[in-house]
């Protein structure tokens, strides 16, 4: 789950969005390094990223990609959930992580689509 939403001028930065987000949401916001997809920012250090976190289960994470668009993804915020049941980066996987992978698909799916677009909304009060 991911979408791209365009952001209002003042908002056009990570810091300012950040308080903009921490202000007005009511679920826990915080700036984090990008641990999900190890982007790296011009300086060739780990990229920085908004996580808004809804349960121990269900968070999207943004960053920009463009001047005034964001781009938000779905993510599990624990560690450990995400070892077990986010999407697996490997070329290879092994039986665990197919069979693992599959129950997310068909029991976590409807859950996560409700929390994304919940989390969604918060963001766009942001955007245009």
């Amino acid at each position: 789950m991911e979408n791209l939403i365009e952001i209002n001028r003042e908002y056009n930065s990570l810091e300012s969005l950040y308080d903009f987000l921490k202000a007005s949401s009511s679920f826990e916001c915080s700036k984090e390094y990008d641990i999900w997809e190890h982007r790296t920012d011009a300086n060739g250090q780990m990229a920085q990223c908004l996580v808004i976190k809804k349960s121990g289960m269900h968070a999207v994470k943004l960053y920009f990609v463009k001047d005034d668009f964001v781009k938000v993804n779905h993510i599990i915020p624990n560690k450990m959930m995400q070892a077990y049941f986010g999407k697996s980066q490997k070329k290879y996987r092994n039986i665990l992580e197919i069979i693992t992978g599959k129950i997310k698909d068909v029991v976590l799916a409807g859950s996560q689509q409700k929390a994304f677009d919940e989390l969604e909304t918060e963001i766009s009060k942001a955007g245009l």
